[in-house]
């Protein structure tokens, strides 16, 4: 099954979909028998571009700082070669009127070196053989799309990375729920975030809220201004019919009860501030804490557990808004 979650707030893309107003986009045509293993969205991220191969020990990349869409497509393809998985996508890239920037073939590439160099996302999602893989990157104009195509023995697997630079012209401008308190910068990662949230949460996507800032050990979200929290104030008030849960997650330190009662009283915490802050009617929004039943990292690592510890938003209304 496919697992889709968004963190921040960008548009969902199913196939490879747009950000809508942030940056040039192509819609892929993929072969029959093609499924969509994985989607991840970052909003604001800062994404390492490879335009060269490995070499004199480090990446050769370009960087870029705005939403990031990650899509793997799983593709019944016994026989098929990662050439003849990759050729009508670079075509297609190139109609689209993309500027090819860089192709490689494993070995040209930097092997295991540029492999894990690259942002690619893991088993089983995506599968890399370290022999076979290509790798593509592609600009036009703010947009960057890199493709990362690799199989196994009857399935191909194509990792598509799509990143948009954000600039202060990207997007006009409209009224926030904290107009005159949020930054230039801020603003735009909200107005762009309120239009494409509900996108992902009419598709069933839980939506992680990773700028929210809550103290190790503490309960209470800190003090100040949170794009994710503008972004969903401002959805909320503009569908004043649809409710949401806010689902408090921990790390697997301690026990369950503890974690279950710490991540309610965390997504509570952000719940209040929704109401206190931007007059969010307390009918709209549930809390939630699930504790560490639904980790999305490894909990072996000081890494993984900062990842665990998060604050999700999911849909709980029934019907679609008119």
């Amino acid at each position: 099954m496919a697992r889709t979650r968004i963190t921040l707030f960008t548009t969902l893309c199913l196939g490879l979909g747009a950000t809508a107003g942030l940056a040039q986009t192509v819609t892929l045509e993929l072969p029959s028998g093609t499924r969509t293993a994985a989607t991840v969205v970052q909003a604001l991220t800062t994404y390492s571009l490879p335009i060269a191969a490995f070499s004199d020990g480090q990446m050769h990349t370009r960087q870029i700082e705005g939403p990031m869409t990650q899509t793997v497509w799983a593709i019944n393809a016994p026989g098929r070669t990662t050439l003849q998985l990759l050729s009508p996508l670079r075509a297609q890239l190139v109609q689209a009127g993309f500027q090819i920037v860089f192709v490689c073939e494993s070995a040209e590439c930097g092997g295991f070196d540029f492999r894990y160099g690259t942002a690619v996302l893991p088993e089983p999602d995506m599968h890399v053989d370290l022999g076979d893989y290509r790798f593509l990157s592609a600009t036009k104009g703010d947009a960057a799309v890199t493709l990362m195509v690799s199989r196994s023995s009857s399935t191909g697997f194509v990792q598509m990375t799509q990143v948009a630079a954000v600039g202060e012209s990207a997007r006009p401008e409209k009224p926030s729920a904290l107009a005159g308190q949020v930054s230039g910068e801020m603003r735009i990662a909200a107005f762009a975030a309120s239009d494409q949230l509900g996108a992902g949460l009419m598709a069933g996507a839980s939506v992680a809220m990773d700028d929210l800032a809550i103290a190790t050990g503490a309960s209470a979200l800190s003090e100040g201004v949170y794009p994710s929290l503008v972004a969903l104030a401002d959805w909320l008030r503009a569908h004043p019919d649809q409710t949401v849960a806010l689902v408090g997650h921990t790390d697997a330190s301690g026990g369950l009860d503890v974690n279950i009662a710490v991540s309610r009283q965390r997504a509570q915490s952000v719940r209040q501030r929704l109401i206190d802050r931007y007059d969010i009617p307390a009918r709209q929004v549930d809390a939630q804490g699930v504790g560490y039943l639904s980790p999305r990292a490894s909990n072996l690592t000081e890494a993984g557990r900062q990842k665990n510890r998060r604050v999700e938003v999911m849909m709980t209304s029934t019907e679609s808004p008119p």
